[in-house]
């Protein structure tokens, strides 16, 4: 078994949907999302059914590479086609810290579970809660891992501004998280900022993919590289087709054997031989395919929250 990384988590919590279809509350500004739920009552079940096979099975694989992972069941009873993507309402970091936040759409705030915090008061040594959700009220919004792309060995967070990212509640996160916040603008193929910063944006341990071409202004782009590369990775710059592919949203975990790397299948098959040479010197690659759960407009990453705190004894 292989030490523990800071930045790779080994546990993880992951939502099994059994009313998926995509978000019309978040479609305005996720570019990535794609259409509704069908004309007919038989398409919705279908592709909820799918979504939720889609979810078991990246589980299975997950758990098959050494990673423990807490899946609970959505049915849906609140309206909740987002489930599947728990890192946006709540994250976890060393030391006994989670923390709860302010989501931009209002059936999204119907996401947040007191059984999964719950779950983890009773698995992990947590020491508080720190919640921002009530900042919803000011129309402040910060998605979590979503919002955010956080380096836990640099104490850097990487942040794409748009309406699900503010700057203030940002501040806040920092200040009591102990990260710098690092802000840029961003521009997609349509000319929309990128509604995550996970979507461009993955920092593993000795290695980052980041959508350089999407951050608009030029000296802010050299800085974010130049910061990764002063943290001594390696940074592969991914392009706009990659991004649309998903390459950008994988997140580096604490497997059996050393470090895996989870990205979409999509993704996958479109990195060059380059970037995965340089990936499968520092982890192994991990595809997974989850292309109705990528109707909704997000991805691998998206679906995975990752566990940052200690176990307890049993």
């Amino acid at each position: 078994m292989h030490a523990p990384s800071l930045q790779a988590p080994s546990a993880v919590v992951m939502i099994r949907p059994h009313r998926f279809h995509p978000n019309p509350e978040t479609a305005q500004d996720n570019t990535f999302q794609q259409g509704g739920v069908g004309h007919t009552a038989r398409a919705g079940l279908a592709l909820a059914s799918a979504a939720r096979d889609e979810v078991s099975a990246a589980a299975a694989r997950l758990q098959e590479a050494g990673i423990e992972v807490h899946v609970f069941d959505d049915h849906g009873e609140r309206d909740t086609p987002d489930s599947v993507f728990p890192n946006n309402w709540f994250s976890t970091h060393s030391g006994g810290h989670i923390a709860l936040y302010p989501m931009c759409a209002p059936n999204r705030r119907r996401e947040r579970r007191s059984d999964i915090i719950d779950m983890l008061k009773a698995n992990y040594r947590v020491q508080d809660v720190i919640d921002y959700s009530g900042l919803e009220y000011d129309g402040l919004f910060l998605e979590g891992t979503g919002a955010m792309v956080l380096d836990h060995l640099q104490r850097v967070a990487y942040t794409a501004l748009s309406n699900r990212a503010n700057e203030v509640v940002l501040e806040r996160f920092c200040t009591h998280f102990n990260f710098e916040p690092l802000v840029f603008r961003t521009a997609d193929g349509a000319g929309q900022a990128v509604y995550h910063t996970n979507v461009m944006m993955c920092i593993a341990s000795r290695f980052a993919l980041v959508g350089l071409e999407l951050i608009t202004d030029a000296a802010r782009r050299a800085e974010v590289k130049r910061r990764l590369e002063e943290s001594g990775r390696t940074v592969l710059a991914l392009d706009q087709g990659q991004i649309e592919a998903f390459a950008g949203n994988a997140i580096e975990l604490g497997g059996k054997n050393g470090p895996v790397l989870a990205m979409s299948s999509r993704g996958v098959a479109r990195l060059s031989s380059a970037q995965r040479d340089v990936i499968a010197r520092h982890a192994e690659l991990l595809p997974l395919s989850v292309p109705t759960v990528e109707m909704a407009g997000g991805s691998v990453r998206c679906m995975i929250a990752g566990i940052h705190l200690a176990r307890r004894s049993s």
